[in-house]
């Protein structure tokens, strides 16, 4: 390691400090520069003899690069007791989700909205918090709280700033998503020709509903008051931006509002919107043709006209591959019904290509599914008393003559007049493994919309990432600014999330991702060292990814400090 010094054309002298090293796989050695100091008559300026103040530095730098390859000894009494003001126990594997966090600037967007506050904490710490544990250890905000220290950032705040800060993160939320969506696009170069919609709901233990937390449909079938969340997600499998609707909202009225906010704010372009069959009204694809973007959306065989599962239903047309998938498709002219601005229902005729499919496989599981629905349904009728209009969701419907109270919500129907519907289950059988796709892309391939479709299952892995994995739900805040901001560190913690497996290559998933990074921990001993004990192959593959050296026995917390003051250069792409 020495002071060079490179002399101009100018007839300017620059300064650096650069260090040698031998590269083992190339056979010579190279030079690296470790800073760019800059042109000599500028330093003069600054320092009396900048030449002997950098050769100074360096001879340091030396001396320090000597230190850290000398053996680290540290003694221990026989006696020491354990300090419990002190957290020996800190998490190191936190350093890639900084890397990622501050490539998107958010410490930025915040430190500069904060700016205009009289908030004296940090609102910058107070989201890393709450979204890396979010990732790392998810649990309510004062454990996450209490377990602050658990990190190397600084937490001078309390838990009384934490709630306070919710509000703030609310207040800039749609700005904060929006940001995140331009550094994505600048640094990964995001795909929005297609963005994949869909609805899930979180519930909350409460007794008492309000304007948001409100009963509905539950995805788990829970008595709760919930909240529905509309996820848009780029092809990649990167979220764009969440939005949150009242628990009795139905998941059909949340798309359009949706679609609307992020084709005016996000810039989006025509987009191909791609979504399940609850999306799947007249309303809905009006709306998508009339704003000039496209639709591929599933629908239900079952719900459909007759016209359709005739369709459905007769062999012509049906392409075989293998024994157990078969395929087809055709382009139709079909009639929606579409409220007018009067509220009434007008048709409309709508050229779309229809891609149904059968699927052996899926037809054995949704027999498999209905057993258990048949088997209640019999007992049901042997026992009605047993049951009520909640506890017998499914079963009903192979019920003829039911009826229910509509206060008490009990079977009112006579035992003896209980009969079991054969046609029915006739009906609902001769349709197992038949499903169907709508698209105005009728140019596309059959293969094609299948592949655009089936893109949906990382939406709904996300919505699984975040109740299971990040436990989103159930949620320990209730004011409705803090449920907002709870599910905003959530969407932060998903993207984030995202991009590592996106750079990965998807060779691991995200639960496994983070389990190696919440257990690469380090435990400190004495003299400022800390000892790690964790290593495997998704620190390794990780590491080498975001050139981070996980396999390190030893660091001194300087060595730390440097780790993580390289994690906020943002310097990372795809």
């Amino acid at each position: 390691m020495y002071l060079k010094k490179t002399p101009q054309k100018s007839g300017r002298i620059y300064l650096s400090i650069v260090d040698g090293f031998y590269d083992k796989q190339k056979g010579y050695s190279k030079q690296v520069t470790i800073e760019k100091l800059g042109y000599l008559d500028d330093l003069e300026k600054k320092y009396d003899d900048p030449i002997a103040f950098f050769t100074e530095k360096v001879n340091n730098l030396k001396k320090e690069k000597h230190l850290q390859k000398l053996p680290v000894s540290i003694s221990f009494s026989p006696d020491e007791k354990i300090d419990n003001t002190i957290t020996y126990r800190k998490n190191f594997g936190y350093s890639v989700l900084s890397q990622i966090y501050h490539d998107l600037g958010i410490h930025n967007f915040l430190i500069n909205r904060q700016r205009s506050t009289k908030m004296e904490f940090s609102s910058n710490n107070i989201m890393k918090l709450l979204v890396f544990s979010r990732l790392l250890n998810p649990s309510s905000k004062k454990k996450t709280f209490d377990a602050r220290d658990r990190y190397f950032d600084n937490t001078d705040y309390s838990l009384d700033d934490v709630y306070r800060c919710l509000t703030f993160f609310n207040k800039h939320s749609s700005s904060l998503q929006l940001w995140i969506n331009d550094k994505i696009k600048q640094l990964y170069g995001r795909d929005s020709s297609l963005v994949y919609y869909d609805v899930t709901n979180y519930y909350f233990e409460i007794d008492d509903p309000d304007e948001l937390r409100r009963k509905g449909v539950s995805k788990e079938h829970r008595p709760n008051p919930i909240v529905q969340m509309g996820l848009f997600m780029d092809a990649a499998g990167i979220p764009i931006t969440f939005q949150l609707f009242p628990g009795n909202t139905s998941d059909c009225l949340t798309l359009r509002p949706n679609l609307s906010r992020i084709q005016k704010d996000y810039n989006l372009g025509k987009v191909i919107v791609v979504a399940d069959k609850g999306m799947t009204t007249g309303d809905n694809i009006y709306y998508t043709l009339s704003g000039k973007n496209g639709y591929v959306f599933s629908m239900s065989v079952r719900g459909a006209d007759k016209e359709l599962k005739n369709y459905v239903l007769n062999e012509e047309g049906y392409e075989w591959y293998g024994s157990e998938y078969k395929r087809k498709s055709r382009l139709y002219p079909r009639t929606i019904l579409v409220t007018a601005n009067n509220g009434k229902k007008i048709k409309k005729v709508v050229d779309e290509k229809q891609v149904v499919f059968y699927s052996e496989k899926y037809a054995k599981r949704a027999k498999a599914e209905r057993e258990a629905t048949i088997a209640k349904a019999l007992e049901l009728i042997n026992n009605p008393s047993k049951f009520n209009r909640a506890t017998s969701y499914g079963a009903a419907g192979y019920v003829k003559n039911i009826k229910f109270d509509k206060d008490t919500g009990e079977i009112t129907t006579p035992q003896t007049t209980l009969k079991f519907d054969e046609d029915k289950l006739c009906r609902d059988e001769a349709l197992d493994g038949y499903y169907a796709i709508i698209t105005s892309e009728y140019k596309e391939s059959a293969d094609r919309i299948i592949e655009i479709y089936r893109g949906l299952w990382r939406i709904e892995e996300s919505f699984r990432v975040t109740k299971s994995d990040l436990e989103a739900r159930p949620v320990y805040v209730s004011k409705e600014d803090h449920i907002q901001a709870h599910f905003l560190t959530c969407f932060i913690a998903l993207v984030i999330a995202r991009i590592i497996e996106v750079k990965l290559k998807h060779k691991y998933g995200i639960r496994r991702i983070l389990e190696s990074l919440s257990k690469a921990d380090c435990t400190h001993m004495k003299q400022n060292f800390y000892l790690f004990d964790y290593y495997d192959d998704v620190l390794k593959d990780v590491g080498e990814l975001f050139n981070i050296d996980f396999s390190k026995r030893v660091r001194s917390l300087g060595e730390i400090k440097k780790v993580f003051a390289g994690t906020k250069k943002g310097k990372n792409t795809l």
